[in-house]
């Protein structure tokens, strides 16, 4: 059920009988040179249909902006940071707690996100409430070791494939190249380098670590729509058996 597509009376009755509500969370930000630039909301929508159609429960509109700042040097990237991004979402579940709303299960597809979802869920707590943060990148390896991928990966090209081939050029990409630090700290990630065979948090504007913008070990030209359709179908299945525990939990 979408809370955008039914009136306010059909809502109130909805929430005299459920607490749970799921929202997806996003972002619009540089993918690689193949991938959109919403692909961190393009998957969570694709999730989000084959939800809905497993498990009785209320999706609100899906928040399509999320914290990106250190993408912000590639054309198209939007980001409304930590703090703009735990402001709506703290905004919008503050709202739904009114009406009676008490459980939240926020549906992600960035990994900036993650803070500030942390954060709005601690307070959700603290209101008497319980939420849960579903990275659904970090999910679906979990499920099958073989859709393990990094940024703009083949784990994500994959997963845009299944929603519509057309968002992936894969006759723009290029190949991958993470910028060193120094001839012995060399960059192993978005956000880490390697000494000596260990890996050390060193955060970077992205344009510092890659000119096109992916990384990860899962190369782009190894998906196929078939992956993607698998992983999504799977990804949604396990989402959908946790809402339905989820509902059941007395607070």
């Amino acid at each position: 059920m979408r809370l955008a597509h039914i009136t306010w009376k059909k809502a109130e009755e909805y929430f005299k009988s459920n607490d749970t509500v799921l929202i997806a969370i996003g972002s619009i930000e540089n993918h690689g040179t193949h991938l959109a630039l919403g692909t961190d909301t393009l998957i969570p929508d694709k999730i989000l249909e084959i939800v809905e159609k497993k498990v009785d429960v209320m999706i609100a509109p899906t928040i399509p902006y999320g914290a990106c700042d250190s993408m912000t040097d590639f054309p198209g990237t939007i980001s409304i940071g930590y703090d703009g991004l735990l402001t709506v979402i703290t905004k919008i579940t503050d709202c739904l707690l009114k009406f009676g709303v008490r459980k939240f299960v926020f549906l992600n597809g960035h990994g900036g996100n993650i803070s500030a979802l942390e954060t709005a869920s601690l307070n959700i707590n603290n209101k008497g409430g319980l939420a849960a943060v579903f990275n659904w990148w970090l999910i679906a390896p979990e499920l099958n070791e073989a859709w393990r991928g990094g940024h703009g990966g083949a784990e994500e090209t994959a997963a845009v494939m299944s929603v519509n081939p057309d968002f992936v050029d894969m006759i723009s990409l290029e190949e991958m190249n993470v910028k060193d630090v120094s001839e012995s700290l060399k960059g192993s990630g978005f956000k880490t380098i390697s000494f000596k065979g260990i890996d050390i948090s060193l955060p970077r504007n992205y344009k510092n670590v890659t000119d096109n913008g992916w990384i990860g070990k899962d190369h782009p030209k190894t998906a196929t729509k078939q992956w993607g359709d698998e992983m999504l179908e799977a990804t949604a299945s396990y989402l959908a058996e946790f809402i339905e525990e989820f509902k059941k939990v007395k607070l």
